[in-house]
């Protein structure tokens, strides 16, 4: 059996070594030529996989051990019976725990109190439930808006757009979406962006194209953290030069959330191989834990892991693609023991 997987792909070889000979390639170099022969594909969000992708090869599984789903053509793998599992919700907690790092940074060095605060939270899903959790630990009020789940589960405790962007706060975790009743391309735009204020801190921290970057360059707000752009690596340089912090769309690059896209995707490989699952496979991420002695929360955070090298490193946007490769190993709060309570 050949698979053809991106060589970003977590412990690759040793995850999926069992199922046949593997050609490892970069995302954006995995190409018709290299998958013709491909019976599985296993892939991370720099791969359109498509008719232009897959048509006239061997491909019946296609894999994606990322959570979004933009750069995959559904409709085309489902019309072709190619069997298709994503990694949806491996990276939730790596991202929530970079927005909440981001508050307690800001807050700390603008000298505010989060508790007095209202953080809008549009698209309330994997990620979004975690940081509405985690935001009700610190005592911060939330604003939550999620049009598809309030329809199908009528939360009365839910909001409208408007009352969402006019929190203190504003953080998208929507997937991007181009057509239907609650598309999100462009769900913040220039008819809108008049809720959001100059004092509003704004986050995309969901996919780029979410918000519309030429309206939000021409807007000022208290403070920007961007980690998805529109046109990546290929980076707005007005947005990333006034941003608070602008990193290179690895919010949810911690090492748990890499190992879970591909054991998530090693789990139904094997279902669709009807092959055992190697119980060793699983204890692959160490899970000792690591004291941190600071005794505030930004000091305790930081030491964890320091966002604000992630923005440094792409002060040349030339490095946005390979330094987002080559992401420095990062671990998520669940590995640490501190002082105070992470929330």
């Amino acid at each position: 059996m050949n698979l053809v997987i991106d060589d970003a792909c977590y412990a690759y070889r040793t995850i999926f070594g069992a199922f046949g000979d593997i050609k490892a390639l970069p995302g954006r170099s995995i190409n018709k030529k290299s998958v013709c022969d491909a019976d599985i594909l296993i892939v991370r969000s720099r791969t359109k996989v498509d008719k232009n992708l897959l048509d006239g090869s061997s491909v019946k599984f296609v894999g994606s051990t990322v959570a979004g789903l933009d750069h995959i053509d559904l409709e085309y793998l489902e019309d072709n019976k190619i069997t298709f599992f994503s990694a949806q919700g491996c990276n939730s907690m790596a991202v929530a725990e970079y927005v909440i790092s981001a508050c307690v940074n800001i807050a700390y060095d603008f000298n505010f109190e989060l508790k007095n605060k209202t953080l809008g939270i549009i698209g309330v899903g994997n990620v979004g439930s975690k940081i509405a959790k985690k935001a009700k630990n610190m005592g911060i009020k939330t604003l939550l808006n999620d049009p598809p789940r309030q329809e199908k589960e009528n939360l009365s405790n839910y909001v409208d757009l408007k009352t969402a962007l006019g929190a203190d706060i504003v953080t998208f975790h929507t997937p991007l979406t181009m057509h239907g009743k609650h598309k999100t391309y462009h769900l913040l735009n220039e008819n809108n962006f008049s809720y959001i204020s100059n004092k509003t801190i704004l986050f995309n921290a969901a996919r780029g194209g979410v918000i519309d970057e030429d309206a939000w360059q021409k807007n000022k707000t208290f403070a920007n953290v961007i980690d998805c752009w529109e046109n990546e690596p290929k980076i707005n340089s007005t947005l990333q030069n006034n941003a608070y912090w602008s990193t290179p769309h690895i919010a949810g690059h911690s090492i748990d959330a890499k190992f879970m896209g591909s054991y998530m995707i090693y789990e139904k490989l094997c279902n669709f191989l009807n092959k055992d699952i190697e119980k060793n496979i699983k204890n692959l991420v160490n899970k000792n834990t690591v004291n941190i002695n600071h005794k505030n929360l930004k000091d305790i955070l930081n030491a964890i892991y320091p966002f604000i090298q992630d923005s440094k490193a792409i002060e040349d946007i030339n490095k946005f693609e390979d330094y987002r490769r080559n992401y420095p190993e990062r671990f998520e709060w669940e590995h640490f023991e501190t002082k105070l309570k992470l929330p």
